[in-house]
């Protein structure tokens, strides 16, 4: 949902605004709540998000986090998935991860919502969602994934902003260098929803 203010609103000020549920982005100047997720994302998100973390943990290379404000490039956006290097993670004086992130992802994942009949919900249209990641990719990103839960299918993008588009399910997906030890395929992936 477009949510339009009396007055137009700077990135300053939109980061003073009480946080909504679903959350609110900045973009192009408009403030734009996302959809609700339902189950296939809910349960994709929560699924790759754990595989991630457990496949990092142990050498303390990366974290990936969902549902995490980063704002970058005169944009506040909330991916469905980020990854951080931990070399990247901002810290406060205690050494505690920092509350807020003014940097683009290492990684970032977005899931395509499709709702009734296959209608994309407003603001989170194909194109919005690629606009995102190619947001994040002229910010610094390496990678980012755009995961098509009812077509099970992901669109991978690299730094160069060329897209692959992986359907097969043996297909063991490309990942950012620094993960390199991950081998995750679509078929795993997709397999989460039957699990």
């Amino acid at each position: 949902m477009v949510q339009t203010p009396t007055k137009p609103v700077t990135l300053a000020e939109f980061l003073e605004l009480p946080e909504t549920k679903p959350a609110s982005e900045y973009v192009d100047g408009a403030v734009i709540q996302k959809p609700m997720p339902q189950g296939k994302h809910s349960i994709l998100q929560r699924d790759l998000c754990f595989a991630l973390t457990v496949a990092f943990k142990p050498t303390r290379l990366a974290q990936a986090i969902p549902e995490l404000r980063c704002t970058f490039g005169d944009r506040s956006i909330v991916p469905d998935i980020v990854v951080f290097q931990e070399s990247k993670i901002p810290r406060d004086a205690n050494g505690e991860v920092s509350n807020t992130f003014d940097l683009a992802p290492d990684w970032t994942i977005f899931f395509q919502k499709r709702y009734a009949n296959e209608i994309l919900s407003p603001g989170q249209s194909s194109t919005k969602v690629t606009q995102n990641i190619l947001h994040c990719l002229a910010h610094g990103t390496v990678m980012g994934w755009l995961i098509d839960p009812e077509e099970q299918l992901i669109l991978v993008y690299d730094e160069q902003r060329s897209v692959q588009v992986f359907e097969a399910s043996e297909t063991v997906l490309p990942v950012p260098e620094f993960a390199a030890g991950l081998a995750l395929t679509l078929g795993e992936v997709f397999g989460w929803l039957t699990a």
